[in-house]
């Protein structure tokens, strides 16, 4: 037992126990939490920014998981759908993230006990204390939580809670293709050129890869599928050419180790390998972007390069340089952030990508969530910062143990098991869809 077991969950008054917990972000990670709190008997309302739940999911549907069904549903989720009928799919085999929404986040959002607590097309603005900045301390911990949010039709408007959970993810919220972190160069003159983390090469954004030279910049598992699906359209598409540009001078995280349990994974980076050698993919390492600019019809990315400036011209750019969270939302709430991967402090070192991949994350919960601000914890991919390790298993165990915490049962709540697949569970493009952690 330790003093943060020990520490009061939420000081409550009367006000305090009629208003719900506040999730923000109806994807896999919020939606679990909501299981969590009806099982718990705790009232919750969930946020969506998305016209309907999952929509980041549903944004990447062509994209097939590396984990197996059976690392991919929520326990108290299951137990949830199973009462009205629904059954697993079969437990080894892997989905895309249509899938996924379709045979598990659908039904899920759909049961009413949740649909009828779900807010879709709200966009969570802001999270304070009610009339309190982060600076004041007097009655802060007995004081509900105000979440500005911005509706569908444009109406902004507060909404009080007794705890918050942040579940909206990062997906929204891409790094930077320059490699100094901020914003590039000459963005605003390229940006239509310019293309999110896992474009539908194979279907819904064909049109726009077809015929053309497309660079992919980023050194993980997002651009290998990207790269791999831009090597299949240049096979029916003549003109098509793929270049693929990375800082360093190898892209470390694309293993095809034979150690993996996950053999999908080790097997993707093989395929890269295999396009790269057969002349399919052209390689531009040591590429550090720091501008970008119009040339007509065609984008220049301006970098160093060997201890050069050199120019790569190119058609299309899509960034595949990972995520990071979203924080201005949460500039009036007390957090304690790790200085480098913007993780809460205590799981941060759990998490480093320079030392730990999916698998070799240790079981985390209430504890290593927490921050100053009592009640509020960021749960999720959202929870990891700028790691790229987070995985759905342990989303779901983080939000147990949470809403454990919530309810008062401590025990519980400290109580964080988890066994994963050697080495982690990412995503994988079995059959020609794209891939991203799960």
């Amino acid at each position: 037992m330790t003093l943060l077991d020990l520490t009061p969950r939420v000081v409550e008054n009367d006000r305090l126990t009629t208003l719900p917990v506040a999730i923000i972000g109806a994807g896999p990670i919020g939606l679990a939490a909501a299981a969590h709190l009806l099982e718990r008997g705790i009232g919750f309302v969930i946020f969506e920014a998305g016209d309907q739940a999952a929509a980041s999911v549903r944004a990447w549907g062509h994209t097939r998981l590396f984990s197996p069904w059976k690392h991919l549903v929520d326990p108290a989720s299951r137990r949830l759908l199973e009462a009205h009928g629904w059954e697993l799919p079969d437990p080894e085999r892997a989905p895309t993230g249509t899938e996924l929404v379709e045979k598990y986040l659908a039904p899920l959002a759909g049961l009413e006990p949740i649909a009828s607590r779900l807010r879709t097309g709200i966009e969570v603005l802001g999270v304070t204390r009610e009339g309190m900045d982060r600076t004041r301390s007097r009655a802060r911990f007995a004081t509900p939580f105000a979440l500005r949010i911005r509706t569908a039709s444009g109406e902004i408007e507060d909404v009080s809670a007794r705890a918050v959970i942040d579940a909206s993810g990062t997906y929204l919220s891409p790094n930077s293709l320059s490699s100094g972190g901020l914003q590039l160069l000459g963005m605003t003159e390229i940006a239509d050129r310019v293309t999110a983390a896992l474009p539908d090469v194979l279907g819904r954004d064909r049109a726009l890869f077809a015929g053309e030279h497309t660079t992919v910049v980023g050194a993980g598992h997002s651009a290998a599928n990207t790269l791999l699906g831009l090597v299949e359209l240049a096979r029916d598409e003549p003109g098509t050419t793929v270049t693929w540009l990375i800082r360093n001078a190898q892209a470390v995280r694309v293993s095809s180790s034979t150690d993996d349990e996950l053999a999908e994974r080790a097997r993707l980076g093989s395929r890269v390998d295999q396009a790269v050698a057969d002349g399919c993919i052209a390689v531009l390492d040591g590429f550090e972007i720091i501008r970008g600019r119009r040339a007509g019809d065609a984008v220049q990315l301006v970098g160093h390069r060997h201890g050069e400036v050199v120019t790569h011209t190119t058609d299309i750019v899509v960034n595949a340089t990972g995520f990071r969270p979203d924080l201005d939302m949460l500039r009036e709430i007390r957090l304690e952030l790790d200085e480098i991967v913007e993780a809460p402090k205590r799981l941060a070192p759990l998490i480093d990508p320079n030392v730990h991949s999916c698998g070799s994350v240790e079981p985390h919960g209430f504890r290593e969530l927490a921050h100053p601000e009592k009640g509020f914890f960021v749960v999720g991919m959202k929870s990891y910062g700028r790691a790229p390790t987070f995985l759905l298993a342990t989303g779901y165990e983080q939000v147990r143990s949470v809403t454990a915490w919530l309810a008062g049962d401590t025990e519980a709540a400290a109580n964080v098991e988890l066994v994963l697949p050697a080495t982690g569970v990412c995503s994988t493009d079995a059959s020609g869809g794209g891939g991203c952690c799960s």
